[in-house]
């Protein structure tokens, strides 16, 4: 009776292993299939990570003008368009427009990216416009032995106006201030008294936020912060260790930023005028000329780029005038010393000066004087010139005397410049050896007269 028994219970013992065997076989797929899903979601993670690890940088170092306004404006839409975890300027500047920092903090306002701006390098400056944009920003961090202030604007178009720019600029910097969570009374003492702070002394009145040795240090500050973009949505900034990719001026757009100097333009403007006073003294080749149109092409190129008053321009062109009326009257040198004046006055008037931008006098002055003595050499060399014997044509030949020649065929001759010239009188026959002088040239015979003897 025990055989049979202990023949019916190895199949079940048999069925049971395999039972077991395929539990577990299950249990570890499953485990194996968990953990594969883990690690691939991992991977996306870290790749997504990757991708949002990217900052586009501008440096900008210059004044503030319509060409880094513009150049930021792209540099915003290309971080927005292709995905970039933040968008950062490195600021060293001493200012600039006032109309093209405005540009620059509607940009960043608007922008759906977090903005950072570090002032840097060591030394560098956040001054004037400079100091509005870095109050406009999500996150703003200095380099040690930096600076940040200074916002008052500078203008010379008399005291309500500037009364009125004052308050304007203090009024945003403190709307800036208040919308970023900064010091407000410190932002408003750096328009309406001029204030500037150190980096340290920046961070601990909450100006800025904090302080960092490099740009790679001031992307480690930011990240983690959670900052309010446009559309009133909030972002946690991602740029710890991120790729940074940099947005700088092309040639082109340096070139423009040269050009956009309000000492240069006015420099590049009595150049042009000098260039056109001397072609017109004394014609030649046309270099003069021709540097005289390049210098006044770049120079209105400078004009349509920087905030230009119509009262300079229209005194600009009162000293040309003048430049040119000395030499058709030179003399004493009056009207050359009245375009000198009509030259100062323009540079003083030229450029709106309450949008920062003016002529330095020590550029102005000495330009000046130096035009009204170049003017006055000019008129001298135009009387010379007037007063001077023709070279060419008919002018060139009238009143010279030469020597009649008979020729073999009997006709009447002249030896000059190096040719002969068939002579008619319109006297008496013309007789072998006499002298006459050219009155006239008609084609290639000399019209001549005999010579009075003394």
């Amino acid at each position: 009776m025990a055989r049979p028994l202990r023949r019916r219970g190895a199949p079940r013992v048999i069925g049971l292993a395999g039972g077991v065997v395929l539990l577990v076989s299950l249990l570890c797929g499953s485990a194996q299939d968990a953990e594969t899903a883990e690690k691939a979601q991992k991977v996306q993670e870290v790749q997504e990570a990757q991708e949002r690890a990217r900052v586009l940088v501008t440096t900008v170092d210059t004044e503030i003008t319509p060409v880094i306004a513009d150049h930021v404006a792209g540099a915003l839409e290309r971080a927005e368009r292709q995905g970039y975890a933040a968008y950062a300027i490195e600021l060293d500047t001493p200012g600039g427009l006032s109309e093209s920092m405005g540009d620059i903090v509607r940009g960043i306002l608007g922008s759906r990216v977090p903005v950072l701006v570090y002032v840097a390098p060591q030394g560098a400056r956040a001054a004037s416009a400079g100091a509005v944009i870095t109050l406009a920003a999500h996150v703003a961090v200095m380099a040690p032995g930096t600076s940040i202030g200074a916002a008052t604007p500078v203008g010379l178009q008399g005291e309500d106006l500037a009364a009125k720019v004052v308050n304007d600029a203090a009024a945003q910097a403190e709307s800036l201030a208040r919308l970023r969570g900064r010091n407000v009374a410190q932002a408003v003492a750096m328009v309406r008294q001029g204030r500037s702070l150190a980096v340290d002394e920046a961070v601990r009145l909450k100006v800025v936020d904090a302080r960092a040795p490099s740009l790679e240090a001031a992307l480690r500050v930011a990240d983690g912060r959670r900052v309010l973009v446009a559309g009133e949505r909030t972002v946690t900034v991602r740029t710890a260790d991120a790729r940074v990719d940099r947005a700088e001026l092309s040639f082109f757009e340096q070139v423009r930023q040269a050009l956009a100097n309000p000492n240069l333009a006015y420099l590049l403007l009595t150049v042009g005028i000098l260039g056109l006073l001397y072609e017109l003294a004394s014609p030649g080749v046309g270099v003069a000329g021709g540097i005289g149109v390049v210098s006044l092409l770049l120079a209105l190129f400078s004009l349509a780029v920087l905030p230009v008053n119509v009262v300079g321009v229209l005194l600009l062109g009162v000293a040309a005038a003048l430049f040119v009326a000395e030499l058709f009257v030179p003399g004493t040198g009056g009207l050359a010393a009245g375009g000198g004046v009509a030259l100062v006055l323009a540079g003083v008037f030229l450029f709106d000066a309450a949008q920062g931008v003016r002529v330095e006098p020590v550029v102005v002055v000495p330009t000046a004087v130096l035009m009204v003595v170049l003017a006055v050499l000019a008129g001298r060399v135009a009387l010379r010139s007037r007063r001077g014997k023709a070279v060419s044509g008919t002018d060139a030949y009238r009143d010279r005397t030469v020597t009649v020649h008979k020729s073999e065929d009997g006709r009447e001759q002249a030896f000059m410049d190096g040719t002969w010239w068939s002579v008619r009188s319109t006297g008496p026959p013309l007789q072998h050896g006499d002298q006459v002088r050219v009155v006239d040239l008609d084609g290639l015979t000399l019209v001549v007269e005999p010579v009075e003897k003394t």
